[in-house]
């Protein structure tokens, strides 16, 4: 069998989709679909002093732009979300191992948000063993417009003989769109991991920023723990 997932190439996702890559034999960026304002892809939730606090990239956008139209905005965004992190993390157990990079790949000029998540993700997925192939779904000649078909599609374009959904997948997935196209469907079954954390009570699903930071070589194996699939 060989397992394809397929998820939005959001903004310092949370852990489960690291889970999602490491569990797949290949692993599909879906920034062909509608980008979603105030959603994860261009933020995400860090822990700081005074609770969950979000870093944003400011984007251009118009409705209906994909994902990978969508273009980085300009100014000091970066400074300012560098000095957030760093005051939130910079006593963390691990930051300056990982730190430099990031910050680094923050500050590149990459022009699409895409390119910026996708480079982010390639980063923290080396980082924690993430060794399924990537692929990007706008590189891969799919043009389907109904949500189960597109799905199918890249999945055979990968490959694959089985699909890997997120666990909300079961409210809208059409089945016999599988079944009809031979592939086997699975759903992510995960809990979110707890782990030693900065500035009081356990927050969840953050940014895996904060699982790196706080944990170094052990965020691999969180990761990798936090569950499995189901049909």
């Amino acid at each position: 069998m060989k397992l394809v997932a397929i998820h939005q190439p959001n903004f310092l996702p949370w852990p489960g989709f690291f889970h999602k890559w490491m569990i797949a034999d290949a692993m599909v960026l879906l920034d062909t679909v509608q980008f979603e304002k105030n959603e994860w892809q261009n933020r995400n939730r860090i822990k700081t002093a005074q609770g969950a606090c979000w870093i944003t990239v400011p984007v251009h956008y118009r409705f209906p732009q994909t994902i990978r139209e969508v273009t980085v905005a300009g100014g000091n965004w970066r400074r300012k979300l560098c000095a957030t992190v760093e005051q939130a993390y910079a006593k963390a157990p691990h930051f300056r191992r990982y730190w430099p990079e990031l910050r680094a790949v923050l500050h590149e000029e990459h022009e699409m948000l895409a390119a910026l998540n996708v480079a982010l993700i390639r980063l923290v997925g080396a980082w924690l063993g993430c060794a399924a192939r990537l692929y990007l779904a706008s590189e891969m000649g799919v043009d389907e417009s109904d949500p189960t078909a597109r799905l199918v599609a890249l999945t055979r374009a990968a490959g694959g003989d089985a699909y890997l959904s997120g666990r909300e997948g079961r409210n809208y997935l059409r089945r016999e769109a599988f079944e009809a196209a031979g592939l086997a469907l699975y759903f992510q079954a995960v809990e979110a991991p707890r782990y030693p954390q900065l500035h009081g009570p356990f927050v969840s699903h953050l940014s895996v920023l904060d699982l790196l930071f706080n944990t170094g070589d052990d965020a691999r194996t969180l990761v990798r723990d936090m569950g499995g699939m189901e049909q």
